[in-house]
């Protein structure tokens, strides 16, 4: 029997053993997401903190909570029989949750419906890594060892843009130090398939005020002589973006990096049924720059959005006046290697130029982009243990176009990042009726478990640069 074939038979037991007790998984699991944990108001941080750092503690890692000026960080650690060491990334805090918000059930009442639980924070993020820490329990009770070193830390401000991580990362590079980070988070491949993901964009936000008289104006005796709040921002908008998508803020493509032949393979290979996405989503035309593939716009490519736009009156019939004030909400998704206080010196030079009276503030919480070589050597050992849990092959992401704080893995620590998400295509994160599949949760123990198996038999000195630099 070659190596292959014994990790092969072990995995298969602790497989059985997994799946013997996904009763028992489900109702713990429901347990944690019944706490409510939401970090932009502060409710219930410190108590699940605590909740989860017991938990870890008792599958059997040396646990502690880290406090910081917000929500505590909870880490843990276990050391294995060798190979190199996995840091896992979670986050335990959740979006806010209104039952009026149009949630079926209450969003803190676990309800299981169909095969799948209902309740936020079931896919983002705690049934996620809640299924990596049951990977561990499950690995240690069948071989009393892992078989690699694990780290573990998870943060509780992630929904509101992680703005301890950098400091906190910085300062503990030591306690933090591994060969891979690895993170499962957010929703598989739209088509259902697993994924591999090697990368996020960055987002950097801001605002534009703009101000006139001191109190709203009839429009007839002051249209044209008063200044008008909403026609000053729209002008300055139109001076960013033009209409074929181009964002015209000088310099702001200047560090974008083209796209590698293994990137643009990649790229290529994803299946993305455009028709589908119009339908679903009810819209007829793809928004510009067309001459770009969706699949590149999404991951390689960096956006300008206006998030919203708020001037004058907008209740029923008309009032014919010039607004006080103006105000446009906007965010820019940075691509590597574009960086954040870059960016914005740019955007705050182009409102100079073009409307020196127009105030300009950065909002907090921006994130840097991350990205992790295609050819990482650690994607081939994370890519078999997607197969082996799941029998089929992962659909492979040179990025993902959202934002997480995986840069200071990448970018402070130097360490190699994947995203390995093992939640529903549909799982609703951040809406109402959030949502994670029966069998998602299960696909997601197994994973881990077939991580660790594959990483404890991974030879480090193979790859002299495993991050790939």
């Amino acid at each position: 029997m070659d190596n292959q074939e014994s990790v092969s038979e072990s995995l298969r037991e602790i497989f059985a053993y997994v799946d013997e007790r996904q009763k028992s998984y489900v109702e713990r699991l429901l347990d944690y997401i019944s706490r409510p944990s939401i970090s932009a108001s502060g409710e219930g941080i410190d108590d699940v903190a605590r909740y989860i750092g017991d938990r870890m503690r008792e599958i059997g890692l040396d646990t502690e909570l880290v406090p910081t000026a917000g929500a505590p960080m909870v880490f843990g650690h276990r050391t294995g029989s060798g190979g190199p060491t996995l840091l896992l990334y979670g986050h335990y805090d959740v979006q806010p949750a209104d039952l009026s918000d149009g949630w079926v059930s209450p969003p803190f009442e676990p309800t299981i419906r169909d095969g799948r639980i209902y309740a936020r924070g079931a896919a983002d993020n705690k049934g996620q890594h809640f299924a990596q820490l049951l990977a561990i329990e499950a690995f240690l009770a069948c071989r009393e060892q892992l078989p690699c070193d694990v780290k573990v830390l998870l943060e509780g401000e992630e929904e509101i843009g992680s703005p301890r991580m950098p400091a906190f990362v910085a300062e503990h590079g030591d306690l933090l130090s591994a060969d891979l980070v690895v993170i499962s988070d957010g929703p598989v491949d739209p088509s259902g398939r697993p994924m591999i993901s090697l990368g996020v964009r960055g987002d950097l936000g801001f605002e534009l005020r703009v101000t006139g008289a001191n109190t709203e104006l009839h429009s007839g005796h002051w249209g044209g002589v008063a200044p008008d709040p909403v026609w000053d921002l729209v002008q300055l908008l139109a001076t960013m973006k033009d209409t074929r998508g181009h964002v015209t803020i000088d310099g702001f493509y200047d560090d974008v990096q083209p796209l590698t032949a293994a990137e643009r393979e990649a790229l290529d290979r994803l299946e993305i049924d455009v028709e589908a996405m119009k339908r679903d989503l009810a819209f007829d035309e793809l928004a510009e720059p067309r001459e770009r593939s969706v699949a590149e716009r999404r991951i390689a490519w960096p956006t300008l959005t206006i998030n919203g736009l708020h001037g004058g009156y907008d209740g029923p019939g008309s009032k014919t006046v010039l607004p006080r004030e103006a105000v446009a909400k906007c965010d820019i998704r940075l691509v590597e290697a574009q960086r954040a206080d870059d960016i914005f010196a740019k955007v705050r030079a182009h409102v100079q130029k073009h409307a020196p009276g127009i105030t300009v503030t950065r909002s907090d919480g921006s994130m840097e982009p991350s990205k992790t070589p295609i050819d990482c050597p650690y994607v081939e050992p994370v890519s078999r243990a997607i197969i082996a849990a799941q029998g089929q092959e992962p659909v492979l992401w040179p990025g993902n176009g959202g934002s997480l704080p995986l840069y200071v893995f990448t970018k402070t620590l130097g360490m190699p990042t994947i995203h390995v998400p093992c939640g529903n295509a549909d799982q609703s994160q951040h809406g109402p009726n959030e949502n994670l599949t029966l069998d998602w949760f299960m696909a997601g123990i197994r994973t881990g478990v077939a991580m660790l198996a594959e990483l404890g038999r991974f030879d480090v000195g193979a790859s002299a640069d495993p991050a790939g630099e």
